[in-house]
């Protein structure tokens, strides 16, 4: 099978040429071998060479190389080692896994904390402390009814829900310079309104009033549950539709950052049952135009309470907090009235105006008129319906201290306490070492998750403003659409626009490109705001973390940030022009002026004043120019540190592989960052059967601990078959040696030829019966660490380990062992003997 699959790859003409053996002196080869006698060599060798062949081939495999096959080999370009621009850092690394495993602790779905904006973003604001400094205010909407609606146009939808329109409201709070959704709403009547923002950041819904709901319906469900619900009043030849909320509905609210600017947009969309659904009209209005009190600063407001706060003092009432009296004084200043739809969204389907139009035209004047009439159809839109009656409130934030709230780190897995580890770490080499320790993190601080929901990508960040460190931690796959976004292995170009066919620029893996494209933009928007009031960017470390998916979100994002800065003008790098990144609504309340006191005037985005990365299981996430452009950024000093840390056999770590399949053609993958490797076992098994165990450091870091190549990388799969050490090569020297004894050998004696012949094959089946499956694998090309690397990962996968090494479990206890303690889940931890304790870093 093996060999079949190889024919197929190679050109028959220099398989033979090249290897100096022909098919069938292979298939005598193995046979020679008694392979028979060793059932699992067998087992073993196919299984590698049939998955060399499917998937594990290099490019430089290739069907058709002919007789440059060989010769080719030493040119293949590989990133060998990563550049080492500082030492690995232990406590760094232990933080960042605590980062990155806490990442899977999402908030709360139905917490009020979450920001829901256009295009399937999601923000959720763990910190009260900033989101007090992002935001002014909160607006609240309080949806009365959206009525003069048009019936259901699609025939499926109307039997499923009714023949009416299932109405929902949704509200969105336009901020900042997209001038993309500006352009939207202000330049076009024809537009889709909140369903075709792509920046904005604040969007919320009603409850769907479904047509086939009607009042007794709403009635019976408060009598049955004590809340109604939505209901739909039909349409008659006099009025349209009607979608009516009830008393029952909750508002729902919309943070603001510049109240006196901010543009609300509202829009009424017909839900599907099957679907998102479709717009039917949308208007917008600025926020001071409906409650000028919107534009009064947090000081203004507490001056206008004063006096009323007194009062409600002096009458005995009490409140608990000053947002509670602010609340009650907006009450009567808010604002509730109709708003007339002014926008709609073109039709998509005019068959049927086309066919009465072209029927009214060859009334009046025949054939003609019926063209004339056709034309005019196909050119209607039909006018804008719909009025929404709302109730409108501002909510400012008083400008008081809101007291920051430590994050206890734990993870992701019950029973895992990364957090303790970290700090009893800490506490222990501050005993060895208390001039040289660093000092632990007693103010990390969340400050947010953000999420999408179509492509899953999701990611939290924290600060510690006493340290003036940013971290950011993606998320790792934990949905469905995260195994959709892994699955994929095509590449795109790193640089959007660029032309992906040229073999030479860097290309990443499509999947992760686009889940970390879905929140780049609005990631940095947000990281711009975390340092304290007052302080840059430019004065903050970043440490970029994330494990497995977010391993490989956290590599590109580093990328990123390290080749353009903290670009919040764009997502991901583009050909085309970005906005400023100065003009980013996530700078805005910033107490400096950005443009002016940036610390790299003239020199576009800023940066931090250090960046890391420290990633855990991550995937390969590019090609070799991408990987050849990432050294180079940790050459330029743009990337302080990049270190992979990998447990044991993770697989994870060790895909996707450089593929040559007929389906994907050459696809290539390479590592980015020295890889660190941590286990849990203390010892493996030798090679031999009767060999001594193999100690497993506890740390092994790649260009640090000794020269050893990495086992985690494919290094240079391909040899000649004749090289030093292989088979082939040792079956040579055999022959050689045998001929070399006697010149005679070289008669034309036919006795002797056949007796010197039969001694020689003796000779070589002896050699045979001895050969390992890397033995073998190196008469076909190709080489003997990387044929043991792969030997050793199917076997890692036939005992379950290359899974169960990339999960958090496996994870904590082999950094536990690294950290000199006993980790077991659910259990506490256990200080090892101080000769096992792992020399600080």
């Amino acid at each position: 099978v093996a060999l079949s699959l190889l024919s197929a790859l190679c050109a028959p003409e220099s398989f033979g040429t090249q290897l100096s053996i022909s098919y069938t002196d292979l298939i005598l080869l193995l046979k020679a071998r008694n392979m028979s006698a060793r059932p699992t060599i067998t087992v073993t060798l196919v299984v590698v060479l049939s998955s060399f062949a499917v998937a594990f081939l290099p490019l430089s495999f290739s069907p058709r190389l002919g007789s440059q096959f060989f010769s080719t080999i030493d040119k293949i370009p590989l990133v060998e080692k990563p550049i080492a621009t500082s030492k690995f850092n232990l406590t760094t690394a232990l933080c960042g896994a605590g980062l990155a495993f806490d990442a899977y602790a999402e908030p709360a779905p139905n917490s009020t904390r979450w920001e829901r904006g256009s295009q399937g973003m999601n923000v959720a604001f763990v910190s009260n402390a900033f989101t007090r400094h992002l935001y002014k205010g909160l607006v609240e909407v309080k949806p009365i009814r959206c009525f003069d609606l048009p019936d259901e146009d699609d025939t499926a939808e109307g039997v499923l829900s009714g023949g009416g329109c299932d109405a929902c409201l949704v509200v969105a709070a336009i901020e900042g310079t997209w001038k993309e959704d500006l352009e939207l709403i202000q330049n076009s009547i024809y537009n889709d309104g909140v369903l075709g923002l792509q920046g904005a950041a604040h969007v919320g819904r009603s409850r769907t009033a479904w047509s086939n709901v009607n009042i007794h319906k709403s009635n019976a469900t408060k009598r049955k549950t004590g809340t109604a619900i939505p209901y739909h009043v039909k349409s008659t030849w006099t009025r349209g539709g009607e979608a009516v909320f009830t008393d029952d509905e909750p508002p729902f609210y919309l943070y603001v950052q510049d109240p006196a600017n901010v543009r609300l947009v509202f829009t009424v969309v017909d839900d599907d049952v099957l679907g998102e659904g479709s717009p039917i009209g949308s208007a917008h209005k600025k926020l001071v135009a409906l409650i000028p009190f919107a534009q009064l600063t947090g000081e203004q407001v507490i001056e206008r309470l004063k006096g009323d706060l007194l009062e409600k003092m002096k009458s005995g009432q009490t409140f608990s907090t000053l947002e509670e009296q602010t609340a009650l004084k907006l009450k009567s200043e808010g604002w509730r009235g109709i708003i007339r739809l002014t926008s709609k969204p073109r039709k998509k389907d005019k068959n049927s105006q086309v066919a009465l139009g072209m029927a009214a035209g060859a009334a009046l004047a025949g054939p003609v008129g019926a063209a004339l009439g056709g034309v005019v159809g196909s050119l209607y839109e039909g006018e804008v319906r719909g009025k929404v009656e709302v109730g409108l409130r501002y909510l400012p934030f008083p400008p008081v201290d809101v007291q920051r709230q430590p994050h206890h780190v734990k993870g992701g897995l019950e029973g895992v306490n990364w957090g303790d580890m970290y700090f009893r770490f800490l506490a222990r080499a501050k005993k060895q070492d208390e001039l040289n320790a660093a000092p632990p993190i007693e103010d990390l601080e969340h400050c947010f998750f953000i999420n999408h929901d179509k492509t899953g990508g999701s990611c939290s960040v924290y600060r510690s403003l006493e340290r003036k460190q940013i971290y950011v931690s993606f998320r790792g796959t934990c949905r469905p659409i995260d195994l959709i976004t892994d699955a994929t292995i095509t590449q795109s170009p790193w640089v959007e626009g660029e032309d992906i066919k040229d073999p030479h620029i860097p290309k990443v893996h499509d999947g992760f490109r686009k889940s970390l494209n879905s929140v780049s933009r609005r990631l940095k928007e947000l990281i711009l705001a975390t340092p304290a009031p007052g302080e840059d960017i430019s004065e903050y470390d970043m440490l970029v973390t994330g494990h497995s998916l977010g391993g490989a979100l956290a590599t590109l994002f580093t990328a990123d940030i390290a080749q353009s800065g903290i670009d919040a003008g764009r997502a991901l790098p583009q050909q085309a022009q970005s906005d400023n990144w100065w003009k980013s609504i996530a700078t805005f309340f910033s107490d400096n002026d950005n443009e002016s006191d940036n610390k790299n005037p003239g020199q576009g985005p800023p940066r931090p004043k250090t960046l890391k990365m420290y990633n855990f299981g991550s995937p390969r996430v590019g090609n070799e120019p991408f990987a050849a452009m990432f050294e180079q950024l940790q050459k330029d000093g743009f990337i302080d540190e990049a270190y992979r840390i990998v447990n044991g056999e993770d697989l994870v770590a060790r895909h996707p592989r450089t593929m040559n399949a007929l389906a994907f053609g050459n696809v290539g993958y390479e590592h980015c960052g020295a890889t660190v490797l941590v286990s849990l076992l203390n010892t493996v098994a030798g090679e031999g059967a009767d060999s001594e165990p193999v100690y497993v450091p506890k740390v092994w870091i790649e260009g640090e601990s000794d020269d050893s190549l990495c086992p985690v990388r494919d290094g240079t799969p391909l040899t000649s078959p004749l090289a030093n050490g292989s088979l082939l090569n040792e079956l040579v020297k055999t022959t050689e040696e045998k001929l070399g004894n006697d010149g005679s050998a070289q008669g034309t004696d036919p006795k002797r030829i056949l007796s010197y012949a039969t001694t020689m094959a003796g000779a070589l089946a002896e050699k045979l019966k001895t050969a390992t499956a890397s033995d073998i694998a190196t008469a076909l090309g190709i080489e003997r660490q990387f044929t043991e690397r792969e030997i050793r990962m199917i076997q890692s996968i036939l005992k379950g380990e290359a899974l169960a090494h990339h999960m958090e479990d496996e994870y904590y206890m082999a950094f536990g062992r690294a950290c000199g303690f006993d980790a077991k889940i659910g259990e506490e931890l256990v200080e090892l003997l101080e000769e096992n304790v792992i020399e600080s870093f």
